[in-house]
This record gives C-alpha cells, sequence and structure tokens, in this order.
C-alpha cells in the first residue's frame, strides 16, 4: 500500500515542489513529512503557516483514501498550537470514523529537530471518494 502511495505523491506537483514524504500509509492511517528549508519559512524564521495546513490537508486525505480510495478534501480546519520551529514537520493522520463515501480524520502535525518533537498544530476534516471518470 506504501509503495501505491508514493506512486500518488509523486503525481503531486506541489507536493514535490515542497518536498513531502509519505512515510507511512496503512488501513486508516498516514504519515507525511517534509525537512523545513529556508524558502518554506516566513518573515519570522518558522516554518509559514500554508505549509503547516497543507501538510494537515494532505494527509487526512491519504488516510482517507486508506478506506475509501480515489478521494479528495471536502472541508477541514487547523488549530495552529504554536511556531513551527525545526528541522522537520511530521503530519500524523487517523481515521475517525469512514462509510461507503466520506470519512472523518484528524491529523496533528509536528515540528521535530534531533531531540524533540513538538504538537504545531491539530486538524480535522472530511474526506468524500470520488467516482473514476
Amino acid at each position: 500500500m506504501l509503495e501505491k502511495g508514493k506512486e500518488v505523491l509523486s503525481e503531486q506537483s506541489f507536493s514535490l515542489l515542497l518536498g513531502a514524504e509519505l512515510e507511512v500509509f496503512e488501513a486508516g492511517t498516514a504519515e507525511l513529512s517534509l525537512e523545513i528549508r529556508d524558502d518554506l519559512k516566513q518573515n519570522n524564521g518558522f516554518a509559514h503557516g500554508g505549509v503547516v495546513s497543507y501538510l494537515a490537508d494532505n494527509c487526512i486525505t491519504f488516510a482517507g483514501a486508506s478506506v475509501l480510495g480515489n478521494c479528495v478534501t471536502s472541508e477541514y480546519k487547523v488549530n495552529y498550537v504554536r511556531p513551527a520551529i525545526g528541522d522537520r514537520l511530521v503530519a500524523r493522520a487517523t481515521v475517525l470514523y469512514s462509510g461507503k463515501r466520506q470519512s472523518t480524520c484528524e491529523c496533528k502535525v509536528y515540528a521535530q529537530t534531533d531531540s524533540e518533537e513538538k504538537l504545531v498544530a491539530a486538524s480535522l476534516g472530511t474526506i468524500n471518494k470520488i467516482d473514476a471518470s
């Protein structure tokens, strides 16, 4: 399942631009990460909120896809807990509930250094199955 997920991620040009990597893709869960580069930081020196939000959005969609198949985000919200200061961002999402066409997923985004990991954002989203056209 992980290899298929990596193939899907490799087809997302924005994900490639940011340098996102799919670390875990199993039934009901997903994990994405990326290096916090200087060009992804805002003027105060920490990762831009849009980068943190992207990780949450894409990670909950991968988690939803793990149970629904081909899907898209219908809606999501992000609560920023603290500035994303560190070397890497890691997003971990799980499916809270899934029906046949929709799942509700949560995601927590962490900033990592060599010695610690701190929660920087929490997200909740609705993922909808889409039919191949």
